[in-house]
């Protein structure tokens, strides 16, 4: 079975007429893999007008969209540079044509569920998603760096965990036995969270536990929400060597409980899910940045499926032998006080207590 890479699957040609203009450029022989960073083809195109994003078209590295915020700026950088050398980047002959995104697919199987490429097309408040936050030669530096040091087996991956560690039978973290500072070679990833788009100024970016975790082809991740007692509003989870696909899952009022066993125990498809269940689903290409934030991460279980092939639409994108996440978040100092009372364990506990103390007084 050939291997799907899907780094560029949201984009495709225009459907109707051949030359049908879109704010959005397929460009060959332009790219890192031919010494061309995104920074420059974006201030190279940024002439004819607003770019929005410069994205890689597929994993050559030669190859880029490049996504304007208007359709005229596209026509006027197609009628100018196709076909011909462009000065700003290298005199490079660049090969140019219109593309445009795909609507979210379908996955085949008992429940179908639309796939999104984009965070805007999954829709659910606080989620975020840059694809191409870090470089292919960063990726492979990540790798590199994780590689050469001591992994921790579970049942069905290895992780690492660094400024403090991961507690996953309580599901949360000991903030007094403090690890260390982030490795130096997260720092470049740290300086970009800064600026992630959908952040405001008053929110804590300032992340001090991460979790590295390595998942062989077809294992996947549990439907379970970050502890809010454990982190802070904040989590990033950038994936690299490998892309997934992220299920979203909201259980409707009343049903969803806080579960008891570890994140490694959840059975994968949990039992309270029901017709009433809202599924969302979103491809997370490798080199791409996750952000849940408020309502996304609050309330919103993320769940990956257990399998080695996913399938979207007609396109078959087998798994890498490995996919690696690196997890960013803020440990919470004081207990949560969101407004999703109903998946808060700082709130339940603050009930539960007060029930207790009710009973004591009252036989």
């Amino acid at each position: 079975m050939p291997v799907i890479q899907m780094s560029n699957s949201r984009f495709t040609k225009p459907k109707g007429l051949k030359h049908e203009p879109t704010p959005y450029l397929f460009i060959a022989n332009c790219g890192p893999a031919v010494g061309i960073p995104f920074e420059n083809i974006e201030s190279a195109f940024s002439i004819f007008g607003k770019v929005i994003g410069v994205h890689a078209a597929d994993e050559t590295g030669a190859r880029v969209i490049v996504c304007f915020s208007e359709v005229n700026a596209a026509e006027a950088a197609i009628k100018m540079l196709n076909g011909c050398p462009c000065a700003e980047l290298g005199g490079r002959t660049l090969h140019i044509r219109y593309s445009a995104i795909q609507p979210p697919q379908k996955v085949h199987g008992d429940n179908v569920l639309p796939v999104s490429f984009l965070a805007s097309d999954l829709d659910i408040p606080g989620i975020y998603l840059v694809h191409d936050f870090i470089t292919l030669e960063e990726e492979q530096e990540l790798l590199a760096e994780v590689d050469n040091r001591k992994w921790i087996n579970l049942a069905k991956r290895r992780v690492q965990h660094y400024g403090y560690e991961f507690l996953y039978k309580t599901r949360n973290v000991d903030s007094k036995q403090f690890l260390g500072e982030l490795p130096y070679f997260v720092s470049n990833i740290l300086q970009k969270i800064a600026s992630f788009p959908g952040l405001v100024d008053d929110q804590n970016k300032e992340m001090d536990q991460l979790t590295v975790n390595e998942y062989p082809c077809g294992v996947g991740l549990s439907p379970h929400i970050d502890t809010h007692s454990a982190f802070d509003e904040l989590i990033f989870s950038l994936s690299v060597a490998g892309s997934c696909i992220m299920e979203f899952r909201r259980y409707p009022l009343g049903t969803w409980q806080f579960p008891s066993a570890s994140v490694d125990e959840i059975n994968e498809d949990s039992t309270l899910l029901s017709s009433n269940t809202i599924r969302k689903a979103i491809f997370l290409p490798s080199r791409s940045m996750l952000l849940m934030s408020g309502e996304g991460r609050y309330a919103w279980n993320h769940y990956i499926p257990h399998h080695k092939v996913d399938i979207i639409g007609d396109k078959q994108i087998r798994r890498s032998s490995r996919r690696v996440s690196f997890t960013f978040r803020k440990v919470r100092q004081g207990p949560c006080r969101c407004a999703y009372k109903q998946y808060c364990d700082s709130q339940q506990q603050c009930r539960d207590q007060q029930l207790n103390s009710v009973e004591l007084f009252h036989p």
